[in-house]
């Protein structure tokens, strides 16, 4: 095919121009390519444009308009360059993952953890709030006695509304009592830990010791927030929201009745909360072990945390039976129970060793996900609460 130069004005000269002969000018050969062209990254699109282009078209081709403007102003080839990434380098930036990394400066450690946390707590409970309220009902038989059943219940009478009743006083309870207790774990176990090359501090493993003063101390200061919660769930229309529940429980039953069922909780909560943390930190050290990678994705921390929830409750169920059972008192004529023992007798008496379990099913399936989640939380929110000095 014979070249044949670009139109830039057409035969009527009214200064328009004319692309129909443009195609045979495109051509990306390696031996048509002139690097001084205007456009010279399209081979010869902009042949007969560039200061340093060849000649100007001596084969017939029409020179352009404000050539002269064009040497003037436009810069030589040697005065342009090119910069770029060595191939090596430029293969590692492509393969670098592309998201989003928050990262919000708390200098504060303590506040680091408290918020984490918070946060961990107020997520966790939300998501499994309707097994929350199914294992309940189950616990004190209220609403059935399947959780096919009780799920029906609550559908009909509340719809879906009703499976998170009481779910707000939850998460105002869950949220500072999970700040507390990661941040107690944390803490404790930090200080009872031996560093690499040192003794143990203690004879028995410090995450043991830490996870129990960590279920002590949350629940002593958030006690009170669980039993309005449960009296909540349960007598749905005997109170108008959490202060009204709390008015009513101290002019009725007394401030006493706001610690109702305290010491079952915490002959519970110290099994249940150093079996849940000590597993949890075992299988973290086994899992580094193994993969032999220091850092825990989010995936591994859930099902690392989900197994030891299930492990902790499942050792811990019948305590939490009977701390259920004290904490609902004499509503409907129920039996009143002197203490731990007396709870946890009467319904073996009454219910057989089935009493003692029942709603362990929604119960796991509760707290299982649950303690995966705050777990996974918690550390996916240290990571994005940093200090100055360890932002990446």
């Amino acid at each position: 095919m014979s070249r044949r130069g670009v139109q830039v004005f057409d035969d009527k000269k009214d200064g328009f121009f004319s692309i129909c002969d443009l195609g045979s000018q495109w051509s990306l050969q390696q031996n048509d390519f002139h690097p001084g062209g205007l456009f010279a990254s399209v081979g010869q699109m902009g042949i007969g444009f560039g200061p340093n282009s060849p000649n100007p078209r001596d084969d017939g081709g029409i020179k352009a308009p404000f050539a002269d403007l064009l040497l003037k102003y436009l810069p030589s080839q040697d005065e342009i360059r090119i910069v770029g990434l060595p191939e090596g380098e430029a293969a590692s930036k492509t393969k670098k993952k592309v998201g989003l990394k928050l990262k919000i400066k708390v200098s504060n450690p303590s506040l680091r953890r408290l918020m984490s946390g918070a946060v961990a707590g107020a997520v966790s409970r939300t998501c499994v709030a309707p097994l929350e309220t199914i294992r309940t009902h189950l616990m004190v038989g209220s609403s059935g006695n399947s959780t096919a059943e009780v799920f029906s219940n609550i559908m009909q009478t509340d719809g879906w509304k009703g499976l998170f009743r009481g779910n707000l006083v939850n998460v105002i309870r869950v949220a500072p009592s999970k700040a507390i207790e990661l941040f107690a774990f944390d803490t404790v176990n930090k200080q009872l830990s031996p560093k690499p090359g040192e003794e143990p501090k203690i004879p028995i493993p410090a995450s043991l010791v830490a996870g129990a003063c960590a279920g002590v101390s949350s629940t002593l200061l958030t006690y009170p927030l669980e039993l309005v919660k449960t009296r909540l769930t349960i007598e749905k229309n005997m109170y108008n929201g959490i202060l009204d529940a709390f008015l009513k429980i101290l002019q009725r039953e007394g401030p006493a009745e706001l610690y109702r069922g305290l010491a079952p909780s915490l002959i519970g909560v110290i099994p249940y909360a150093a079996t849940n943390y000590f597993a949890y930190d075992t299988l973290r050290k086994v899992y580094r072990k193994v993969s032999k990678e220091e850092k825990i994705g989010n995936i591994e921390t859930l099902l690392i945390g989900s197994l030891a929830g299930a492990i902790s409750s499942s050792a811990t169920f019948p305590l939490e039976v009977a701390r259920k059972h004290m904490q609902v008192g004499a509503l409907n004529g129920r039996q009143v129970y002197k203490n731990v023992l007396h709870a946890l007798s009467s319904i073996l008496e009454q219910e057989g060793i089935h009493g003692l379990y029942k709603g362990l099913g929604p119960s796991c399936m509760k707290l299982v996900p649950a303690a995966g989640i705050s777990f996974m939380c918690y550390e996916a929110c240290k990571r994005i609460l940093v200090d100055e000095d360890e932002e990446a």
